[in-house]
């Protein structure tokens, strides 16, 4: 039996008026989630325990079923082992974003969390140069792709409250300065980096251009090495994870799963499909389980355009549900678990914790024998069925084991 889990990253929403009151996932063109829906079951899963923050971090950590609050330790050492940086355990690597700041009057803004989604190379080149800008700093700056990336701190403090950026969006970062005892030092290298990076060539000709400059970091997401027993030992299968996000792909590693790099994977609208399903359908040549994660909708509910998150949702079920469901068809018995992991609504731009639909498909038919009554998948439907997790993580074991009645898990 191989099973397969497909993320769409924040694809569900909540209702928009000019929608006539529905959502992205309810107006988007599926054709193959709506036939595995037809022939599978639809819940209702609570990703983000009460306490954290939803983060794609928490919530991907309970997608492959794995207790936050036993293994959560923080957003960046698990982007650390994704990168095959090694942290001592008095190290703490802190997610380190180039953003894009704007001065208006006496106030600073968040303009752009992902600096315009500045390529990879041109962010290699910043990022490398601010390790020659702290020569004498216990810090090192790793680079990552597109705006994301790390920073680790040798023997350093995590006693920090800090601020992913997406969530600040076009608002005054006044209020959201780091706080604790490591803050000064923290504001001593976010400032220090914004006056290299301001005069930087690649900043001036991406200004030069009309587009949003990487002149600032941004650190957040702090923590230290965190210990997972392998997905092998909880759940007894092999596999890997195919995604263009290092704090999934870090999940995945230290599972003990395996992470392909995948070119062209950019975790965006522009984002090598065709490669990531070929590299989950490689792990399946030899092992039982494959983890696709799809970052595209949460992208776009981040960027607030509703014609990019309904792009997102139709290419991922055009391109990744689709080419999937075709290819195991004729490999073996097979199980896919459909689902986002997290909402990130377009009217605000960000992510919340509210709960969302998951559909889980048996091609030998065993969950339409517990079906009570067909829900569609969406927000909606979700809410409708009586088959729900508020303990997230225990959906990973009922699903594999196929046993998904109604009811409410807690």
């Amino acid at each position: 039996m191989k099973h397969v889990v497909l993320v769409g990253d924040g694809m569900a929403d909540e209702t928009i008026q000019d929608l006539g009151g529905k959502t992205p996932l309810e107006i988007a063109r599926t054709p193959y989630i709506d036939l595995l829906t037809s022939s599978g079951i639809v819940g209702e899963i609570f990703t983000v325990p009460e306490g954290f923050s939803p983060g794609s971090d928490v919530a991907n950590l309970t997608l492959m079923g794995y207790d936050p609050g036993r293994f959560y330790t923080g957003r960046a050492p698990l982007e650390a082992a994704s990168m095959g940086i090694h942290l001592d355990d008095e190290d703490v690597a802190y997610r380190c974003n180039l953003v894009t700041l704007e001065v208006l009057g006496l106030a600073i803004y968040m303009r752009d969390f992902s600096a315009g989604h500045i390529p990879s190379g041109q962010a290699k080149v910043l990022i490398e140069g601010l390790n020659a800008h702290f020569p004498d700093d216990p810090i090192t700056f790793y680079p990552g792709v597109s705006y994301r990336h790390l920073m680790v701190w040798k023997g350093g403090e995590d006693d920090v409250t800090l601020t992913p950026p997406h969530d600040i969006l076009d608002q005054s970062i006044e209020t959201y300065m780091p706080s604790g005892t490591a803050a000064p030092q923290i504001m001593r290298w976010m400032t220090t980096a914004q006056i290299y990076l301001k005069s930087h060539p690649i900043n001036q000709e991406r200004m030069s251009r009309g587009e949003n400059p990487a002149n600032s970091i941004w650190l957040w997401g702090q923590g230290k090495r965190p210990a997972l027993p392998t997905f092998q030992e909880l759940y007894g299968l092999r596999g890997g994870v195919v995604s263009a996000v290092d704090l999934v792909k870090g999940i995945g590693v230290l599972a003990g799963l395996d992470a392909p790099q995948v070119p062209g994977a950019t975790g965006y609208l522009d984002t090598n499909y065709q490669r990531k399903v070929a590299a989950a359908l490689k792990i399946l040549e030899t092992a039982d389980f494959a983890f696709i994660h799809i970052e595209a909708p949460d992208e776009a509910g981040h960027s607030g355009v509703l014609k990019d998150k309904v792009q997102a949702i139709e290419d991922f079920d055009r391109q990744v549900v689709g080419p999937m469901y075709e290819a195991l068809k004729g490999m073996a018995p097979f199980k896919m678990l459909i689902l986002p992991d997290h909402p990130t609504p377009l009217s605000r731009r960000t992510h919340t914790n509210d709960p969302v639909p998951f559909l889980a498909y048996d091609s030998e038919g065993r969950f339409v024998e517990q079906r009570v009554q067909l829900y569609p998948f969406t927000e909606a439907g979700a809410a409708e069925s009586p088959v729900k997790f508020r303990k997230g993580h225990l959906l990973m074991n009922a699903w594999l084991q196929g046993t998904l009645h109604p009811g409410v898990i807690q």
